[in-house]
């Protein structure tokens, strides 16, 4: 079966639109690029949920995630709260992490999901990336921990915090433990974006 294309360059990829999971990208800058004409088709995807108790009732959710912080050499493992969802959504049942710390100044970051790792194979657990798309705009600097894991050889610079949680299954509706075994999938991810 051949890759899914990337809606604007055309290159094989393996992200997609997180909000409807149809529309596939190479890259976060093509994802926006193509916002103005895909926010038209952009159905967000809906899944079968099983009732859950009211908010007050369910504590947060804990998790490892990764963080790639622009002025440290190395990726830390941090722990990510996530808000558990009252009701259905029409974005689905995983719970909301709480990045809020992590963007002091991008309060709603970007995000993709990667499905694929080393040499295209799927990820048994997709991982989840937040990043800000305007850090190089503001003059942030070039995340120094993306840029070490890559040995210096990716493409693109990424610039700001880049945070990774780990879904805890294909279907995307929890997290669980993002580690350092998940490092040689996202190094593939940051060399391979344009």
């Amino acid at each position: 079966m051949n890759p899914p294309l990337c809606k604007v360059c055309l290159q094989p990829t393996s992200t997609w639109c997180s909000r409807c999971e149809q529309a596939f990208y190479c890259s976060p800058a093509h994802s926006q690029a193509d916002w103005p004409r895909h926010r038209r088709e952009c159905v967000p995807v809906s899944q079968n949920t099983i009732a859950t108790p009211p908010l007050y009732q369910q504590p947060l959710v804990t998790v490892s995630a990764i963080l790639f912080q622009p002025e440290l050499e190395r990726p830390r493992i941090v722990t990510v709260n996530c808000q558990p969802l009252s009701a259905p959504s029409p974005h689905g049942s995983c719970p909301i992490p709480m990045l809020r710390d992590f963007f002091p100044d991008s309060p709603n970051p970007s995000h993709v999901v990667l499905t694929a790792g080393l040499n295209n194979e799927p990820l048994r657990f997709p991982l989840h990336l937040f990043y800000c798309p305007n850090s190089l705009n503001r003059g942030s600097p070039v995340n120094r921990a993306i840029h070490r894991i890559t040995s210096g050889a990716a493409p693109k610079a990424w610039c700001g915090p880049v945070v990774v949680l780990k879904f805890n299954g294909s279907r995307r509706q929890g997290y669980g433990d993002a580690g350092n075994n998940d490092l040689p999938a996202l190094s593939t991810y940051f060399l391979a974006y344009q």
